[in-house]
Parts: structure tokens; sequence; C-alpha cells
């Protein structure tokens, strides 16, 4: 398997995990199996053994920009920091669900939210904040 066939089979996991996140955000299997247990912990697998298998041989570290740059000179280090992303961020973005659930919070609300941390994790994580510090429910003073 080459990293680009892996990196096939981790986005569209990805991209799906998301899809029924947004679409089915209350339903049970879609908060154990995709947000909660299931896909998380394959993608966190697939870090780990990507990782197992590369770290050792590889050029860089973490100590500079440079330094992390030439780690990420070898694919299978490059694929392990994305899959890194997609399972952070999916983490997220299950915790941004269950948080707007917890408090009330309207899942339209919580849409671009989902989006902003598919696309841009941080950045979605602090558009989420920023809405679940401001809402208000009716009747709450």
């Amino acid at each position: 398997m080459t990293p680009d066939t892996l990196f096939a089979i981790v986005n569209p996991l990805a991209l799906v995990s998301w899809i029924l996140l947004a679409a089915f955000p209350r339903q049970a299997w879609v908060r154990r199996w995709i947000v909660g247990a299931g896909v998380p912990l394959l993608l966190a697998a697939t870090y780990s053994v990507l990782i197992a298998m590369s770290w050792g041989g590889s050029r860089g570290g973490f100590s500079s920009l440079s330094a992390v740059a030439m780690l990420f000179e070898n694919r299978w280090l490059l694929l392990a920091g994305w899959v890194h992303y997609l399972c952070f961020d999916l983490l997220v973005g299950g915790w941004e669900v269950q948080d707007a659930q917890a408090r009330g919070l309207p899942h339209l609300l919580v849409l671009p939210c989902l989006l902003l941390t598919f696309l841009f994790g941080p950045a979605g994580w602090l558009l989420y904040s920023a809405i679940a510090g401001a809402y208000r429910p009716r009747g709450t003073p």
C-alpha cells in the first residue's frame, strides 16, 4: 500500500463521518460509532501504525519550523500528520454537537461551526465557542 492509497481511504471515511454528524446529530449510532469510538479509534490506530513504521528513519523533528518541514518530507509522516488532523478535528466536531445538545443550542447554529471545524479545525472551534458563549435559550435572562 502506498501513502496515496491510504490517503484515498481515510479521507472519504472522514468526509462521510462529518456528513453523518451534520445530518444525524441525535442518532445514537452516529454519536457512538462515528464520533465517539469507531471512526476516531480507527484513525488513531492508523496514525499510531504510521508513526511506529516511519518515525525512526526520518530526518527532522519538532525543534524548529525547518525541522518540522524535514520531518514532513517523508510522505508516510506527512500522511500521519494528516490523519492526526482528521482524527482530532472529528473528535472536536463530535464534542461541539454533544455540547450544543446539552446547552439546547439549535443544530442550525452548529452547522457552520462543523463545516469550519472540518475545514480549518481551531477556527471552527473558536466560532463554536463564541456562539455557545453568546447563546441564551428563549426565556433565559
